[in-house]
């Protein structure tokens, strides 16, 4: 009898959640969804209660990101990632966890996971998964950033982080603002906040700020805020609803 894996859909996308759960829905013989979270907070509490044997994890979440949730679990189900983009590091688990989707993800490129599924042992993936993820925290914690390194035409570029009032997710690249210039780095979002030190605020899936130059928050509609900047180019930045606790607990409110 085939086994169905019982299964979470974890983003805090709505969008993203119901898109994946209807391609899943092809695969019903093999995929029973159980659930679904919007954040990795809520993720764990679902993970500990329900006891799932698969989960489709978004990395970039509020309160908890992808890699945090991963290092709070108790037990590791089989995991399949998600992100928005195919440069990540998640490259590194291709033979560790089952498999990465690159968002949006596509009916083939699914159908390629399930069947790679089944080749898995929950008990040693688990494990190899949580020994690279720990790896990654360590490397941060070793190694932390001072700069960021960009190229221009022949050139590199060192520039400081604390020259950087913010950093802006712009199709495949990402724009580093200061207050004399814009630079362009290939390095996704996401792998940025990993390096960047605490002082740096994921505020929108777009957005990272300095919060040593902002200079107000002001409340706005769906619970967002307006952070403006002391900076001579981006004067203001509109926060994600997703991202309000996070910038609770940092305004400590």
């Amino acid at each position: 009898m085939q086994k169905r894996y019982s299964t979470l859909i974890i983003d805090d996308e709505p969008l993203a959640r119901t898109r994946l759960e209807s391609l899943l829905l092809n695969f019903s013989e093999y995929i029973n969804i159980i659930g679904f979270s919007k954040n990795g907070a809520a993720a764990l509490q679902q993970i500990n209660e329900l006891n799932p044997d698969l989960i489709f994890l978004d990395i970039e979440m509020p309160l908890l990101n992808g890699f945090e949730l991963i290092e709070a679990l108790e037990n590791i189900p089989l995991i399949v990632f998600c992100t928005a983009h195919d440069e990540y590091a998640l490259k590194a688990f291709e033979t560790n966890s089952v498999d990465y989707l690159v968002k949006p993800v596509r009916l083939e490129r699914l159908e390629k996971t399930i069947a790679k599924m089944k080749l898995f042992n929950k008990k040693d993936t688990s494990q190899d998964i949580l020994k690279v993820v720990q790896e990654l925290s360590a490397q941060k914690k070793l190694k932390p950033m001072t700069s960021i390194t960009v190229k221009k035409e022949d050139k590199l570029i060192f520039i400081k982080l604390e020259d950087i009032t913010c950093l802006e997710a712009n199709d495949k690249y990402v724009n580093i603002v200061t207050n004399s210039a814009v630079f362009l780095t290939e390095k996704s979002l996401t792998q940025l906040e990993m390096q960047l030190p605490n002082y740096f605020l994921r505020v929108h899936r777009a957005f990272i700020v300095n919060t040593n130059y902002v200079e107000e928050v002001q409340k706005y509609f769906n619970s967002r805020f307006i952070f403006k900047l002391k900076n001579k180019g981006l004067s203001s930045v509109t926060s994600g609803r997703s991202y309000s606790d996070k910038i609770k607990e940092w305004m400590q409110v």
